[in-house]
Order: C-alpha cells, then structure tokens, then sequence
C-alpha cells in the first residue's frame, strides 16, 4: 500500500480497513507521532516504511530488522511477540504461547479478544499477535466472555426469547393504555 508523498499529518481512520497489508510506505508524509494502537490488527505486515524521524510500531523488539535507508526508515519482518516464555495458565494455541507484551498499557479492551499490556493471558485463553509489538488473548474453545471465564455457547435462543416476551408485553401494555386515551378524544 503506498501512501508516500500523500501530504499526511495524521493517518486516516480508514487506515483501520487495510490490515492485510503486507508492505506499507508512509514515507515523504509530514507524520509527527504514530499512536500505538495505529497498527492493531496489522499482523501481515512484513515491511513498513516511516519517516526518519519516527521510531517502528512497537519498538525495536518488534522487527527483525530496523534501518535507516534514505529520508526514511525501514522496519522489516514483523516479530511474534508471543514467541516469549510461558506463564501460569498458558497452553499452546496454534503454536502462539507466552506472554504479550505492548508499549502502551492504555489500549482498549474488547470482549473474547483484549490487547495485553505486559500481562498473562487467563487460563482459558492462549496468546496471538495482534500487529507490531501487540498481542491479544483467544479464547480456547468452548469458552468465551470476560476473561474467558465462561464455558459454553452464548444462550441465544433464552436471550432472543426473554427480550422479545418483554418487548411484547410492554407493548400490549402501551397499546392498551394509549387506545384507551385515544377512545376518549
């Protein structure tokens, strides 16, 4: 994807969709900073161009190879931060175990899915990349939920049925005493 020379200050929202990108050239763009969550989601990116002036997405530790080449600077190879050593309640997923690690302890928290700041994935959950220097916790099958503390499927039907009795309901409720109102005027 090649965005050099676009006259960029700030990377655009849409920048979000493009996360099967596997090279990207931000170069030749007045960028100042690149928040750390730019890149979530970024996990086959293997060569990113950025001016000379900003560090690669998740720290060194993040690329096999970091140089300067130009005006710009070259981060190439995309490391698997969860190639780390394994904690207390860690299980192999798909050969991803350990621990995450991400340069901003601030990233949001999504259900069955959070991005990790330096912490262990729970006990029902295996590490997975997530994008530069970014990791995330999946939940082993058949758990799901906060933390991955609930076993199971989601009771759909039971939810589905419960909301749509309410819904009912009130609306018979509001039916009858709205038609009530409407007789007498």
């Amino acid at each position: 994807l090649d965005l050099s020379n676009c006259s960029l200050h700030s990377l655009p929202a849409e920048m979000a969709e493009a996360t099967t990108a596997i090279v990207l050239d931000l170069t030749e763009n007045p960028l100042s900073d690149l928040p750390s969550d730019t890149f979530l989601g970024f996990t086959l990116l293997q060569q990113l161009m950025v001016p000379q002036s900003l560090q690669c997405p998740g720290g060194r530790e993040a690329w096999q190879e970091e140089r300067i080449h130009g005006s710009h600077r070259l981060c190439q190879g995309q490391e698997n931060p969860c190639n780390g050593s394994t904690g207390p309640g860690m299980e192999e997923l798909g050969g991803a175990v350990g621990q995450g690690v991400t340069p901003d302890p601030f990233d949001p928290v999504t259900p069955l899915q959070f991005v990790s700041p330096v912490l262990l994935c729970p006990e029902n959950a295996a590490c997975a990349p997530a994008g530069p220097g970014l990791t995330q916790c999946l939940c082993h099958s058949p758990f799901h939920g906060y933390k991955c503390l609930r076993e199971g499927t989601f009771p759909i039907l039971l939810f589905c049925g419960a909301l749509g009795t309410l819904t009912l309901a009130l609306s018979l409720l509001l039916w009858g005493t709205q038609r009530r109102k409407a007789k007498t005027s």
